[in-house]
């Protein structure tokens, strides 16, 4: 752990906590120019498509009830239901049903969900205030920036020693993105910033149970409402971050104060957004990729199988290695299983396909005792090397890497419409789906965002 003297010395050129509120308050949107809004809109569309998918799922039925029942209706719209709640239990339950799935896109400075804490807590609050599709453009940029930086500052040492980053550093993206929205000054941000640290919580112990979704609901919620008591006169430290028992020093190994955009030329931090093609953790997706490519090359069946060795960071093993998952939720962090569905031709886009049957499925627990996991640093830690070896004697390798954003924005673009129809249309029908691609599409001119809610209610 950084001792007293090393963060005293970057104390004197760093104050991150007020660095940060103060960019918050005083950013120059006219920096923003079509590229990060494109993004932030790509990012806003995929959301909305994996929420709605999530949104009956059986923890989204239990937090919603319990709105409901304790009295918490309100004005701010439940994605893919008939209901409203308070914008607090809005930002929760929606930001839960948005991390459901597991299937919400990844930000590797943030080492967690970048979008499922700050939207939420966003739409909320724009729901409830009459705020323009622009202002929420705006807010979320500059919510996904400071979550991003924060976990820099973090490094991977604190999701190493079992915090999960969307959770802890996920509440100050939502306070940062909600403060903005709020028009808070200076002082306020800061304060913000310090009531998030102090609630910022969740532990990767809780990976394939309820809990994980939680986490981002419940960093919505802490950062709303620390954003909201801020602008009520709520004081915190103006240090949290990197004060002696602060949120840095106490929580990672590796902490150490940055600064907050120092080449205004640098690509906004939506911008190296990774998106999700698979229903399941991240860290599986190159793997499931290099096995769909060599079957589509050299077109072996699963019954041709010996052998599978997944070469990976060690950090794989750590979060998805569930070796005999039994849920449907344990399959999504099991990279055995998911390569034995690959291998299978099974679709492993389909979010409907990870069922406790599936988990449990003869064929699919022989092919997974074939995948043997081998510890390999590459280059990158989202990438993967895989080696299939057949019955016959061939040997088949491969490499894949999912950590780079996509450079053809076009053709992102394309895939994520595709994506978002898949989940979306069955629930909210073909017409709706594609009105809400083009409500998506003209936010930044939108007034307010009462057309965007309607479409996506059920």
């Amino acid at each position: 752990m950084p001792d007293n003297d090393t963060i005293g010395a970057h104390k004197n050129i760093l104050n991150p906590t007020q660095d940060i509120g103060r960019w918050v308050a005083e950013f120059d949107a006219n920096d923003l120019n079509i590229t990060p809004i494109r993004w932030a809109k790509h990012a806003l569309l995929d959301w909305l498509g994996v929420t709605l998918a999530g949104a009956k799922d059986p923890l989204v039925d239990i937090l919603t009830s319990d709105a409901l029942e304790s009295g918490e209706e309100g004005q701010a719209s439940l994605i893919g239901r008939n209901a409203q709640t308070t914008a607090t239990f809005a930002a929760m339950i929606n930001g839960a049903a948005s991390h459901a799935l597991d299937y919400d896109d990844v930000n590797k400075r943030l080492h967690g969900h970048p979008t499922v804490p700050v939207v939420p807590a966003l739409l909320a609050m724009a729901q409830q205030n009459g705020t323009s599709g622009r202002n929420i453009l705006e807010s979320f940029i500059v919510g996904y920036e400071v979550e991003c930086l924060i976990g820099e500052m973090m490094g991977l040492a604190h999701y190493d020693h079992g915090w999960h980053a969307t959770a802890t550093v996920g509440t100050f993206g939502s306070a940062a993105g909600v403060a903005r929205l709020l028009g808070l000054n200076a002082e306020q941000a800061t304060m913000a910033l310090g009531i998030a640290g102090t609630q910022a919580a969740g532990l990767k112990s809780m990976f394939g149970t309820m809990c994980k979704p939680l986490h981002a609901g419940k960093a919505a919620m802490n950062g709303l409402m620390a954003a909201r008591w801020a602008k009520m006169g709520f004081t915190s430290c103006v240090d949290v971050l990197e004060c002696a028992q602060g949120f840095g020093l106490t929580q990672s190994t590796e902490f150490k104060p940055l600064p907050i955009r120092e080449d205004k030329s640098q690509p906004f931090a939506v911008e190296e957004n990774l998106f999700k093609y698979h229903a399941a953790c991240y860290l599986i997706h190159s793997s499931i990729e290099a096995v769909n490519a060599l079957k589509t090359e050299h077109h072996f069946t699963s019954s041709d199988i010996e052998s599978v060795k997944a070469r990976v960071d060690a950090q794989h093993r750590k979060v998805c290695d569930i070796v005999e998952p039994t849920t449907g939720l344990e399959i999504k962090f099991s990279l055995r299983h998911c390569v034995a569905m690959a291998l299978s031709d099974l679709d492993t886009g389909d979010r409907d396909i990870y069922t406790d049957d599936l988990a449990n499925r003869d064929d699919l627990i022989a092919l997974r005792q074939k995948v043997d996991l081998e510890n390999k640093i590459h280059n990158n830690r989202y990438a993967s090397e895989i080696v299939i070896n057949l019955k016959n004697g061939t040997s088949l390798v491969n490499f894949f890497d999912v950590g780079a954003p996509s450079k053809d924005i076009d053709t992102q673009e394309e895939r994520l419409i595709t994506k978002f129809l898949r989940l979306a249309s069955p629930i909210i029908g073909d017409k709706r789906a594609g009105e809400t691609v083009t409500l998506v599409n003209d936010l930044d001119s939108a007034t307010n965002i009462d057309s965007l809610m309607s479409a996506v209610k059920c």
